[in-house]
């Protein structure tokens, strides 16, 4: 997602974060464990993420009739296919808000239930052993107070849009409410006739279930995590995409941006294009770009992502894309969202921890679109915007990309998440270079494709496609906090015809393994040398014709660092 510029950061809501990780993880998640208890930067006061080792959402049928106005849930059903995970199963714990419950059954038989804390605790009538399927169905009605935003669209007609990151899904859905718990999911959404519908998925069918009210079905049938479930209401405006070549694309908007729609997500075909290429094919069934209440800027729920009312507000003094005449902070949300069904919502973090493999990857490869079809200054404009961003928030907070202890999940969306993991990602592509970079890319996606992942997931990725050993390079960039502060000092040795070089790395934190570029310039050219720290200095003598002019520390931007150079009298 992107965070809106003038939002205020809000508290999470929900209940307590849980952590669901299927059998076929669990030695993923043993080998993490042991890399944390490791690490330098292990906390004491962990964040507590609930390891869900007994029972599993498997679908969701989702039913939800809405009133004339869309100001409330007339009648809701919501049935489960459920997974046991261990023996003894006695209790399937929901994740649910505070609407009405009507009833709970359990294979077609009532079930009775506690609610607690944000869940719905429904007791089973006996334990079930591993293996078994269940179906749980739970009917209820109501407002929520989360989640499903019931307000005017910007033309003033009524609405009703899913807005669940990280865990607000639960306020107007029962499930399992973390990003670890995908499933396949079909809503049947009633709404007025006067309204259109889009969901997650395949739209199946449009049914006149009275004079007044129309039933539209989507099915999506692959796994998505739950925060991106969504369903979209309202007197939109459709339009399809004029130019389709990787799924059906349209855009659903309010009647006031119906006109400049069409310029607006020029961008949204090159980038699926794009980044079908350059990672995989797109994993979903179609893609509806949807302008509605958010409060991000952008909201990547697969298949159905939906921008902030304001995307297409007028800004007089923003930059304009050369290519896509339109604002480049425009071209930029609309890459990163779609980035976004790739990363994040087809390949979804295991853990909270891991949030960069969802932001760090759909902002830097936003910055690839945007090198791509911007060209190279434009790519080195975004990285240095990223860049500023990243060390501007390391003046006030200095912590992991792995972040183990942030209570509140809303201040996980930080710059170390999306700029600095960004930065990672650009430091390996240099580190590695193209062809091993985008391998790697590309081994990683195939292994999680519609499940989950870890850091050490992708660490592995990249191993198996360079060769190297990666240990040293995610411990400093992923699991310990900081950036390298080079001071390069250099001097000329008249009688060796020698330049020695000495590189500090003054942070307080230990040295980065990054290899520097450095460029020392003679009257007659340039010679390049790169240097490789071990430790927090490095000594290299180069041999040269004659004194050297000046020193360039890393001229391709290569490293999120910040350097000075400076001759030794």
């Amino acid at each position: 997602m992107i965070i809106q510029p003038t939002r205020l950061v809000c508290s999470c809501a929900g209940p307590r974060p849980t952590l669901f990780i299927p059998d076929s993880f669990i030695w993923s998640a043993l080998r993490l464990a042991l890399i944390l208890s490791l690490s330098v930067i292990q906390s004491i006061a962990a964040r507590h993420e609930r390891l869900i080792d007994s029972w599993k959402p498997m679908n969701y049928n989702v039913s939800l009739t809405l009133n004339e106005h869309l100001t409330e849930i007339t009648s809701a059903k919501v049935e489960i296919s459920v997974l046991s995970l261990k023996d003894t199963l006695s209790q399937i714990d929901l994740d649910f808000g505070e609407m009405p419950v009507d009833s709970v059954t359990v294979n077609n038989q009532t079930a009775p239930y506690e609610r607690s804390h944000g869940l719905l605790n429904i007791k089973l009538l006996k334990t079930m052993r591993r293996g078994t399927n269940l179906i749980v169905v739970v009917s209820y009605h109501g407002k929520p107070k989360d989640g499903l935003v019931l307000t005017a669209d910007k033309a003033g007609k009524p609405s009703a849009v899913g807005d669940n990151w990280p865990n607000r899904v639960h306020h107007w859905i029962p499930c399992l409410d973390h990003p670890a718990a995908k499933a396949t999911v079909t809503f049947s959404i009633t709404a007025p006739a006067h309204d259109t519908v889009v969901a997650n998925g395949k739209l199946e069918r449009v049914e006149n279930t009275s004079n007044t009210t129309r039933t539209w079905t989507y099915t999506e049938s692959v796994p998505i995590p739950p925060y991106c479930m969504i369903i979209a209401v309202g007197e939109f405006a459709r339009l399809e995409a004029p130019t389709q070549e990787v799924t059906p694309l349209a855009y659903y908007v309010p009647t006031t941006d119906q006109a400049f729609a069409a310029q607006g997500f020029a961008p949204a075909n090159p980038s699926l294009k794009f980044f079908s290429q350059t990672i995989a094919p797109y994993p979903y069934e179609k893609l509806a770009l949807i302008v509605g209440a958010t409060r991000f800027g952008g909201m990547e729920n697969s298949s159905a992502i939906v921008f902030n009312s304001t995307l297409f507000d007028s800004r007089p003094e923003a930059p304009i894309s050369s290519v896509f005449k339109i604002r480049e902070g425009l071209v930029d949300v609309i890459a990163h969202e779609i980035a976004h069904q790739w990363f994040g919502d087809s390949v979804t973090e295991s853990t909270w921890s891991d949030l960069w493999l969802s932001e760090g990857f759909a902002d830097y490869f936003a910055g690839l679109f945007i090198q791509r079809y911007e060209g190279e200054p434009a790519f080195q404009k975004y990285m240095k915007q990223e860049a500023d961003t990243y060390f501007n928030f390391e003046k006030e907070t200095r912590t992991p990309i792995h972040d183990t202890e942030t209570e509140d999940l809303f201040k996980l969306l930080n710059a170390n998440n999306y700029q600095k993991g960004a930065w990672v990602l650009h430091m390996l592509r240099s580190e590695l270079g193209d062809e091993k970079f985008f391998r790697g890319i590309r081994i990683y996606y195939d292994a999680h494709k519609n499940s989950i992942a870890d850091s050490e997931d992708l660490r592995a990725a990249f191993e198996k496609a360079s060769g190297r050993d990666l240990k040293e390079f995610f411990a400093r960039w992923i699991y310990g906090a900081g950036h390298p502060r080079y001071e390069l000092s250099w001097e000329w040795k008249t009688d060796t015809k020698k330049v020695r070089l000495v590189l500090r790395q003054l942070q307080t934190e230990p040295a980065f393994p990054n290899a520097l570029p450095v460029d020392i310039l003679t009257a007659s050219g340039k010679r390049r040398v790169v240097l490789k720290p071990t430790s927090k200095q490095t000594i290299e003598e180069v041999k040269l014709n004659e004194a050297p002019a000046s020193i360039n520390i890393d001229p391709e931007n290569t490293v999120l660092k910040e350097a000075s150079a400076t001759k030794k009298d």
